[in-house]
């Protein structure tokens, strides 16, 4: 088995006392790093809304302190105690407990159960995969779930809120290229053309998606959904969706109450469809992947996504809190 170095680096969250949280890049002995039957010699990972929090020691993301935020990663095993990679595999880790439960990507190495590694799918770079990364897979499995609910292109169009966000532009992205007509919400005035440059047929404002009247049902607009922000706008979407809709649920930034009734369900038939990246189970997930390397492969990736080493990671992380990141940031190690 081969030698590792005896220190690695890492982008490292401290935490003294109740609310001091300190950043910074350290070197640290490689024993230190998590149980695991694979290293992987980190090469690209990225930044979710889930690892800014981590980052800014939010107990509910990081477990305990040190802690190293990332929950992506790709790069090339180092070390195998497992049959299924070999030393030099190019692989990915998405989701399962990196970056929150144990010790995450953004780091020089990574050492992790090898039922969390994925072989890098054949169509996608390393650097590609982690553009994708949680997000893109969130998307990804959206879009799975609208069709196994038999949401269809021909059915009408589907609406994406928080169309901005790394979820949400990557489910625009994938939608358009499938065919759908694509409606997209966000609350960034300034981003209607580069919303449309990315595949949106409508951009709507995030006032146009959030009724706050009381009735239990609105027109019927969209055949389905892909909600990324949850709370009274998801609330208004599955008011608003046809008759055997479905709409898929994956973030809560806009709130985590559903103030909704009953009647969307039990008159419209409506689904409404829960998306969980992290523990998604082996076979679908590796169907997922196999998907966006090939038939649901996305171009032009570069155009959503701004690329930053650890240096950068602080600026982007008070961007992220403040709204103010578009599409995805790639972290370059």
């Amino acid at each position: 088995m081969p030698t590792l170095p005896d220190t690695f680096a890492c982008f490292l969250v401290q935490k003294s006392g109740k609310d001091q949280v300190t950043t910074s890049v350290e070197r640290r002995p490689t024993h230190e790093l998590p149980q695991g039957d694979i290293v992987v010699r980190v090469q690209y990972s990225s930044l979710n809304f889930k690892d800014a929090m981590a980052a800014m020691g939010h107990p509910g993301v990081a477990k305990r302190f040190p802690h190293v935020p990332g929950i992506d990663a790709a790069g090339v095993v180092a070390s195998s105690g497992d049959t299924r990679f070999r030393e030099g595999d190019e692989v990915i880790v998405t989701g399962r407990g990196l970056g929150s439960d144990t010790w995450g990507g953004w780091s020089e190495f990574i050492r992790v159960p090898a039922d969390w590694v994925v072989a890098r799918p054949q169509g996608l770079s390393l650097r590609e995969a982690m553009i994708i990364g949680t997000a893109g897979f969130t998307a990804a499995q959206s879009v799975w779930q609208l069709q196994r609910h038999e949401v269809t292109p021909n059915r009408g169009p589907i609406i994406v809120t928080g169309a901005t966000g790394g979820v949400g532009i990557l489910a625009v992205k994938l939608l358009a290229k499938l065919g759908y007509e694509v409606h997209a919400s966000s609350g960034k005035a300034d981003a209607r053309d580069w919303l449309i440059a990315n595949g949106a047929a409508q951009v709507l404002g995030r006032d146009e998606v959030n009724d706050r009247g009381n009735r239990p049902l609105l027109s019927a607009r969209w055949a389905g959904a892909v909600d990324t922000v949850g709370g009274p706008i998801l609330g208004t979407v599955l008011r608003s969706i046809r008759h055997r809709g479905c709409v898929t649920c994956c973030g809560l930034t806009a709130g985590s109450d559903l103030p909704v009734t009953v009647y969307p369900f039990i008159l419209r038939g409506v689904t409404l469809q829960g998306i969980d990246s992290a523990e998604c189970p082996d076979e679908p997930r590796r169907e997922i992947w196999r998907l966006l390397s090939s038939d649901w492969k996305l171009d032009n990736l570069d155009a959503i996504t701004t690329e930053v080493t650890w240096s950068g990671l602080p600026q982007q992380i008070e961007l992220i809190f403040h709204g103010r990141v578009r599409g995805r940031t790639l972290v370059r190690q």
